[in-house]
């Protein structure tokens, strides 16, 4: 009876994930048939993913009906994948703290991390980051896909927006735009003194130092570009709008601090912490290419009051 039990325990539960298997769909614009794999690989599918929809995964379905991985697609034709979904990861706790979610659909979350809160898990803190407020977010909106993915992190003192894809599909179909800086990102950041030129670019390898989290600029390391507008100037300080180029870690603050203008509060590369403890750098802006909708998604963060004052 024991196992007579497990049995029918596993058909319950194939049965309820065939019930809820995520689904996705595209309207084929092209003007020439296109085999099921190019096309999504046109979309930025992985070639990791592709096989293992096509390895048992997923389905394909064209005009809603099963098709093989190998079909090809005619113009005007929707093609739909299905896939299960995952389930949670039991390592990442479950945190209710609030999350302030700036946009959510099927696909992505789009939240504005506050400064103090550490993106994932880690050595320090391990039960309430972003991670495990999303994980307890998910739980309370009774979601099916229960592994978010992290696009974009930022350092534990640095606040704004953050992109999360809600499932694994998301993730590999938009890493092509990370990998190759597509996805545009902007800071807000104050630094100490007067930056005179309006606008710049800091173009200064950065490596790593043995043994530290502090980064240096290493004529070996690796290529690092970010570039600057001024936005408003005092007698000590200067707001600047910064857009990345390429994603080092530390890459601003490292980069200011080269150039005589660290950012306000950072004690790990000589900024001024008489009033703040904490650098001041806000991640005011992000757009990408949504590779479901094939809209360009641009979304922008408030500046804490700290920034305007």
């Amino acid at each position: 009876s024991c196992d007579l039990g497990h049995q029918l325990f596993f058909c319950i539960f194939v049965m309820l994930m065939e019930e809820i298997k995520m689904e996705n769909t595209w309207i084929y614009q092209g003007t020439e048939p296109i085999k099921i794999k190019k096309y999504l690989q046109s979309l930025g599918m992985g070639h990791r993913l592709f096989n293992d929809l096509k390895n048992g995964e997923g389905e394909f379905l064209v005009d809603h009906r099963k098709v093989r991985p190998t079909t090809q697609i005619l113009p005007n034709q929707p093609l739909t994948i299905k896939a299960q979904p995952e389930l949670a990861d039991d390592t990442v706790e479950i945190s209710n703290e609030p999350l302030n979610v700036v946009y959510e659909d099927d696909n992505w979350l789009v939240v504005d991390k506050p400064a103090g809160v550490t993106s994932i898990p880690g050595p320090t803190v391990q039960n309430d980051t972003v991670l495990n407020r999303v994980k307890g977010y998910l739980i309370a909106n009774n979601s099916a896909d229960l592994r978010p993915h992290l696009i974009t992190r930022l350092d534990r003192f640095t606040g704004g927006l953050l992109l999360i894809a809600k499932h694994h599909i998301a993730s590999s179909m938009i890493s092509q735009q990370v990998q190759q800086h597509q996805m545009l990102k902007e800071y807000t950041a104050l630094v100490v003194g007067q930056i005179m030129d309006e606008h710049g670019e800091i173009n200064k390898p950065i490596g790593r130092k043995d043994g530290q989290a502090a980064r240096v600029i290493d004529k070996n390391g690796q290529r690092a570009l970010t570039e600057y507008w001024v936005e408003e100037r005092d007698a000590k300080w200067t707001r600047v709008r910064i857009r990345l180029h390429t994603g080092r870690t530390h890459q601003i603050r490292i980069h200011f601090a080269a150039i005589g203008h660290p950012l306000i509060g950072d004690h790990l590369y000589g900024g001024d912490t008489s009033k703040y403890d904490h650098q001041l750098l806000h991640a005011s802006k992000i757009s990408f290419n949504d590779p479901f909708t094939l809209k360009q998604m641009t979304f922008t963060s408030e500046l804490p009051a700290t920034f305007l004052n």
